[in-house]
């Protein structure tokens, strides 16, 4: 029996189209500041960049981030790594 949560990168970044960033009005994946996404079973790791080292949002933004994929169906936990490129 399949599971019916199935949890896929499409379903988080649709989801994750929704935490805006509040300096510039535009979402994370608009900006292309989501980089990654990898499930492994219930725990999503979710690499992500931010437009500036220094950004005084970053906490905020990586928390919205984890919250927002922790309410999907089937996600139990939500990882959440800065990565800079």
């Amino acid at each position: 029996m399949k599971n019916k949560k199935k949890i896929s990168k499409e379903k988080i970044f649709e989801a994750l189209k929704e935490v805006i960033d509040p300096e510039i009005g535009i979402s994370l994946v608009e900006m292309n500041l989501i980089k990654d996404v990898l499930i492994e079973k219930d725990k999503v790791k979710i690499k992500m960049t931010l437009t500036t080292p220094g950004c005084p949002l970053a906490s905020f933004l990586v928390n919205e981030v984890k919250k927002k994929v922790e309410s999907l169906p089937g996600v139990k936990k939500a990882e959440v790594e800065l990565v800079w490129e």
